[in-house]
């Protein structure tokens, strides 16, 4: 591979690992290209390119990481090695054949993690959920976070590229102001952010790790919700996670999934456009 960064070639050497003598692409990434590196004397490495990434990005995505990292108990993710503007360097972590109790043991882990809480909502910086800017100003009120830094914010993008009719934006103003009402009160939990399936992989030991997050502390249920988004795991990933959250777990916590992924909804609709337009505008029509 010949367009390895400098950087990393350098820090690799440093590292008394030799050079690199393999890179093997990975597929699955819609933001990033994506290699597994083989080093002469050292460990294998994962390597995200993007040239036209924001500046941070990376450096935002290495941030995610070590604070979930932190938490006890729960799954684990790779630790980052060196970022730069168009690069990162990541522990590359062998996938193996789930474990027979995978799901059950990742739900209990998933809760471990949501039970890292945090006074208040928000970040130590903005971040970002796939390539669009993620704001996380810390905030009191998880209510005013998500309708401002989640819903309204993706709603503005949504209709200045213009996506979104004003009609709609009116309509997750009112669904905004009736969270309260619609949604019970949460701490603010450490949550993966973008926990989607595809960044659910088996490690080594056949137990779940969590990939490419967007974290930040908010609504727990928020995380269980966008496990649905895309496909659904087993009933005992959720039965697991209940037993472990318990009394946390709020009763109906599924029927509220619509309500937070309306906001990964609308990031798809900026991000990929209009197919994902009639998913919006069918959350909105039953709750706004």
């Amino acid at each position: 591979m010949s367009d390895i960064p400098e950087p990393v070639a350098r820090h690799i050497a440093e590292q008394g690992w030799g050079d690199v003598t393999g890179a093997t692409p990975v597929g699955g990434g819609s933001i990033s290209d994506c290699h597994v590196l083989t080093t002469r004397a050292g460990p294998r490495l994962f390597l995200k390119l993007n040239g036209s990434a924001p500046a941070d990005m990376f450096e935002r995505e290495a941030e995610g990481l070590a604070a979930l990292a932190t938490a006890s108990g729960a799954p684990r993710v790779p630790a980052p090695v060196l970022t730069g503007a168009d690069f990162l360097l990541l522990e590359y972590i062998p996938s193996a054949p789930p474990a027979a109790d995978y799901w059950a043991a990742f739900g209990q882990r998933l809760a471990r993690l949501h039970s890292f809480t945090n006074a208040r909502f928000g970040f130590a910086h903005a971040n970002y959920i796939g390539s669009t800017t993620q704001p996380n100003p810390w905030t009191d009120d998880g209510y005013v976070f998500f309708a401002k830094q989640r819903l309204l914010f993706q709603a503005g993008l949504a209709h200045q590229g213009g996506r979104l009719s004003a009609k709609w934006v009116r309509r997750i103003e009112v669904l905004a102001d009736k969270l309260p009402t619609l949604i019970p009160f949460q701490a603010a939990s450490l949550l993966h952010g973008d926990l989607w399936g595809g960044n659910a992989i088996p490690g080594p030991d056949g137990q779940a790790c969590l990939i490419d997050p967007a974290a930040h502390f908010g609504w727990a249920e928020a995380d269980l919700a966008m496990t649905t988004l895309f496909g659904r795991p087993p009933q005992s990933f959720y039965t697991a996670y209940a037993a472990e959250r318990l009394p946390a777990l709020e009763p109906g916590y599924a029927g509220r999934f619509d309500l937070y992924n309306l906001y990964h909804l609308l990031n798809h609709l900026n991000l990929f456009g209009a197919s994902y337009l009639g998913s919006v505008e069918g959350i909105l029509a039953r709750y706004a």
